[in-house]
């Protein structure tokens, strides 16, 4: 039986000394995802594909729509990240092949676990560790519902010697914050010099080296890419990292391993790795608009005129993925493509 994840970093920072918080994090959500599937009531969280299927029909559609005004490419490509249990997957392929687009269906997955789920869903998926392995040979429709907030972040702190890097040290068995001894001000922006002390920035290398893999792809065989997530798209200071289990906020220094760990994701700096590399930034809008722009409510409406007994269902789900007080303010939608396609639906001024 594998030794639980607190006992190893334990003796590692007994040790070594205090690790960083992104070494924590990537460690601990390793260990997580390997050995379990967190979805569900069940599991430790609920994602939007579990919450209905209208959240996967809309997304296979904005791809058809994407796709046909490109010209119909073929072969294309569907990539998604981080696939869960396969059933977004399912339910946006289900709903684009109406319209005549079936690509290739690719996962980047990493969890033996999770993936044993998808194969039964999806058993002519092709799966991969990472992007490197994904065709080059026509365009990509990229997907990652929930992907960036589980990689890890750096995060450094302004103490009273200057700015630090937040790492996870050891006080008489326990995990918890400290501040590392290396001075970090050099890795600080101009304009965050002279915060206060205490101010936390909070940065993902992991999310930006996604992005910046994602854009030159599109930019070199086309394509499109929607990252769906919760975070903000302004700017901010604060640590945002959490972890929960079993549908409850817990200590994230607690039990790693155990936890999902995330933390917000920066749309405004994805946004500006995108437009470095060329490739076409539609917009990051909340998700609540962008399921309305869309047409989730006559979707809903046409589910429960089909199945009166669920109706009360259906729109409860509905109200889940769209309500202000729920996820549709919280989590983002962010579109990319590249720059000879078209612009995606939802993306446009507000109605």
């Amino acid at each position: 039986m594998t030794a639980p994840l607190l006992e190893t970093f334990r003796r590692l920072i007994a040790n070594t000394g205090p690790i960083s918080i992104a070494h924590y994090m990537a460690e601990s959500n390793a260990r997580y995802y390997s050995s379990r599937d967190p979805f569900g009531s069940a599991g430790d969280f609920i994602t939007a594909p579990e919450i209905s299927q209208m959240f996967g029909e809309l997304i296979g559609l904005w791809m058809a729509d994407s796709w046909i005004r490109a010209g119909r490419p073929e072969p294309v490509h569907y990539v998604e990240l981080g696939p869960g249990r396969g059933t977004l997957a399912r339910d946006a392929l289900g709903a684009a092949r109406r319209y005549g687009f079936m690509p290739r269906t690719h996962f980047v997955e990493t969890s033996t676990a999770l993936k044993a789920m998808q194969l039964e869903l999806h058993p002519q998926a092709i799966w991969h560790a990472d992007l490197s392995t994904i065709p080059s040979d026509g365009p990509l429709l990229i997907v990652a519902n929930e992907f960036l907030d589980a990689l890890p972040v750096r995060q450094l702190v302004r103490t009273e010697q200057g700015w630090r890097e937040r790492m996870v040290g050891l006080d008489q068995g326990r995990l918890l914050p400290v501040s590392g001894s290396a001075p970090m001000d050099s890795a600080v922006p101009p304009h965050h010099r002279d915060a206060p002390l205490g101010t936390i920035i909070e940065t993902s290398p992991a999310s930006a080296a996604i992005l910046y893999e994602v854009c030159g792809r599109l930019a070199a065989q086309g394509g499109a890419a929607l990252f769906i997530d919760y975070g903000h798209d302004h700017p901010r200071t604060g640590s945002s990292l959490q972890a929960v289990r079993e549908h409850r906020k817990v200590d994230v220094f607690a039990a790693p391993g155990e936890a999902d760990l995330t933390a917000h994701v920066d749309f405004s700096a994805l946004a500006l790795i995108a437009q470095s590399k060329g490739v076409r930034w539609q917009g990051t809008v909340e998700q609540g608009r962008w399921l309305r722009a869309l047409g989730i409510e006559a979707r809903a409406d046409a589910l429960a005129a089909f199945s009166p007994a669920h109706a009360d269902a259906i729109h409860v789900a509905r109200e889940r993925l769209t309500g202000e007080g729920q996820m549709g303010v919280l989590f983002k939608v962010m579109g990319l493509s590249a720059g000879n396609w078209p612009a995606g639906a939802g993306f446009g001024p507000a109605a």
